[in-house]
């Protein structure tokens, strides 16, 4: 076997040269200190130091910040970060979003609406609307009261007593009832009904895949509810009053309110659908828009009947009527004040239809503000400012920049704008070791494909990083630093010395594993489990041999992302697997630095989600792992460990 790094390559078609800045320490992929992740340390500074209480609807919390799992604490600020146009990201941690569903509500009674909104299956966010702050919607909660909501929520006053209940799917496609036991400042809600019924006791259903919205249409003191079907159709239902636990009950009124069928773009299409209703043209009836699978846009059906005999019979057209807005499809409208000064805007999340949703991982969240009356013009197609990079995010903490502290590196799957590629996201530490500040310093490049991770290290023994990177096809390529003024010049050598013998979407990690002073190799793959490659060359001359393709019989479910690190501060490498949907997990090493045995330990313990992957870094100075974790929807959300 030839050694990786010997030759510069013949294909100069393959070539990659890239000068990004200093690079000398490696955090993650690398490293081989014994920095443990779950050992007490002194007090030392934190991302909390000088952060003020806020008032909320549950009481004061500070703003950006909740204890999450055992040690530790999420933040969503407490981290300046800029984008490349150098301006500052609000809430840059909250995990960005993909098919964001918004809802905007007064929940908390004080005059203005705040907003809700929903990203993953079963759990809705809350982010309350305090509008002279800096930051006018600020994040509460990832997961309001605790609340299932399954894969769809409504809040409506469904017992008309003033404050807000909330509808939500029932797995599945029926609708549950949480009713309001609290107040209008200060709402408890508590499931009433797994689903509500009809006169005749038959459950209602509501295709999962639909959102449905109740309102008193007719203005005679009853709620209707509205159901979109896939045939583009609408079923009106009337609450005729309530059975004997307080239950509403609904009669069929039409399964084709209005004479309404959606009919799509493409062809007769009809599909999954949306709606909000509210009176956009204050003319005192509610009108209606509505979103669809087979709809680049939000369709917009005016009311010219009244308050109390409805008229919504006129052709639906796209919106806003002057500049429609164009997406990949699928759109969740929603009506309200955004910005005070007393008419309803709209804000509208993107789902993804027909019309290729990889174009809109990252614009997703659109804010239509109406400037005067009739007139709307659209703000942002990301109304809530935050890290967002498209979807499937892995960070990489490293020092770009020989500095002495964290930047980081940031993979996505695929660039919105480019969807035959990811890219590798550039985020250089403009503070310091103990109060990082990250601005957007553009990309790295190692060449096209998807699902770009790269794993550093020395390969050849001569004082710089080269680099592994794994893509989403079965081969790894391998770069060598060429450098020779201490900045990053990587040259592509090789892509076929190493291919998975399974399995696809590669994602290498470096370490010495036998403790014979050159850096042995991990992959994990699609199928979930862990390859091990020896290096049976040298320090000088890496040469990497495949030992197992299911190494340690670790198997996490589906595309594990393996990390290397001392998580116990015993002096030998442990690892941590992040997963497409179990979380992150620890495989404590209970070997040794020169024979490693590995035992499923535990899950890294925060909050709940599904496609995770780790990286470790001490952000704060406090000699402690602070840990990052890249997300399906393709943000980052931050852990500060405090295990003191």
């Amino acid at each position: 076997m030839n050694p990786l790094l010997g030759g510069q390559g013949s294909d100069a078609t393959k070539r990659r040269a890239v000068r990004r800045g200093l690079i000398r320490t490696i955090l993650v992929l690398v490293t081989f200190a014994a920095v443990s992740a779950c050992t007490s340390f002194a007090s030392g500074p934190s991302l909390l130091d000088g952060r003020a209480q806020v008032p909320t609807a549950n009481g004061s919390s500070i703003f950006g910040s909740i204890p999450a799992g055992e040690g530790y604490h999420r933040h969503i600020t407490g981290i300046s970060v800029t984008d490349d146009a150098g301006q500052a990201i609000d809430q840059p941690f909250l995990g960005g979003f993909n098919i964001p569903r918004p809802q905007l509500i007064d929940i908390d009674g004080d005059g203005d609406e705040d907003l809700f909104v929903q990203e993953t299956s079963g759990k809705v966010m809350f982010f309350e609307h305090v509008p002279e702050a800096e930051t006018p919607f600020q994040w509460r909660s990832d997961h309001y009261q605790g609340l299932d909501v399954g894969e769809w929520y409504r809040f409506v006053d469904l017992d008309r007593d003033g404050d807000h209940d909330l509808l939500a799917e029932q797995p599945f496609s029926y609708v549950r009832y949480y009713r309001n036991d609290g107040t209008r400042q200060a709402p408890k809600f508590v499931q009433a009904a797994d689903t509500i019924r009809d006169t005749e006791g038959r459950a209602i259903f509501s295709d999962r895949q639909n959102i449905p919205n109740a309102t008193d249409i007719d203005g005679d003191g009853r709620m209707d509810l509205l159901i979109g079907r896939l045939e583009g159709t609408v079923t009106r239902y009337e609450e005729t009053g309530t059975d004997r636990s307080g239950v509403p009950l609904f009669e069929l009124v039409s399964d084709r309110f209005e004479g309404i069928e959606i009919v799509a773009q493409i062809g007769s299409l009809h599909g999954a659908n949306t709606m909000a209703l509210g009176d956009v043209d204050s003319d005192g009836d509610q009108d209606l828009f509505w979103g669809d699978y087979f709809e680049p846009g939000i369709l917009f059906l005016e009311n010219t009947g009244s308050r109390t005999r409805p008229n919504l019979r006129g052709e639906p057209l796209p919106f806003p009527t002057q500049d429609p807005l164009r997406t990949s499809g699928y759109n969740a409208p929603t009506l309200g004040d955004v910005d005070g000064d007393g008419d309803q805007d709209l804000l509208m999340g993107v789902l993804g239809g027909a019309y290729n949703p990889n174009t809109t991982t990252a614009d997703n969240f659109h804010y239509v503000e109406q400037s005067r009356p009739g007139l709307f013009e659209q703000r942002t197609s990301r109304f809530l400012s935050t890290i967002d990079f498209g979807s499937e995010t892995i960070p990489i903490a490293i020092d770009l920049d020989t500095d002495g502290d964290i930047d980081l590196l940031v993979g996505n799957k695929i660039e919105q704008d480019d969807t035959q590629n990811g890219k590798l996201y550039r985020l250089v530490n403009e503070g310091s070791s103990t109060t990082p500040s990250f601005r957007y310093d553009g990309d790295l490049d190692v060449g096209g494909g998807y699902h770009l991770l790269p794993a550093f290290g020395d390969l050849d023994a001569d004082g710089d990083l080269d680099a592994i990177v794994g893509t989403w096809s079965d081969q790894l390529r391998i770069y060598r630093n060429d450098a020779t003024d201490g900045s990053l010049l990587l040259n592509f050598v090789d892509s076929t010395s190493i291919v998975l013998s399974r399995g696809r979407n590669a994602t290498p990690t470096l370490g010495d594993i036998d403790n014979d002073g050159d850096l042995d190799l991990f992959v994990g793959e699609s199928s979930g489990t862990i390859n091990f490659y020896e290096n049976t060359g040298t320090p000088q001359s890496a040469e990497f041999t495949l030992v197992s393709d299911e190494y340690g019989d670790f198997d996490i479910g589906r595309r594990s992302l393996p990390v290397l690190r001392d998580a116990d501060g015993d002096g030998d490498l442990d690892m941590y697997v992040g997963s497409e949907s179990d979380g992150v997990v620890l495989f404590r090493n209970d070997g040794s630095r020169a024979s490693p045995s590995f035992v499923q330990a535990t899950k890294l313990d925060v909050e709940e989600i599904s496609f995770a992957a780790p990286a470790f870094a001490d952000l704060d100075g406090d000699g402690d792992d602070d840990v990052l974790l890249g997300l399906g929807a393709g943000g980052l959300q931050l852990y500060e460990n405090r295990k003191r």
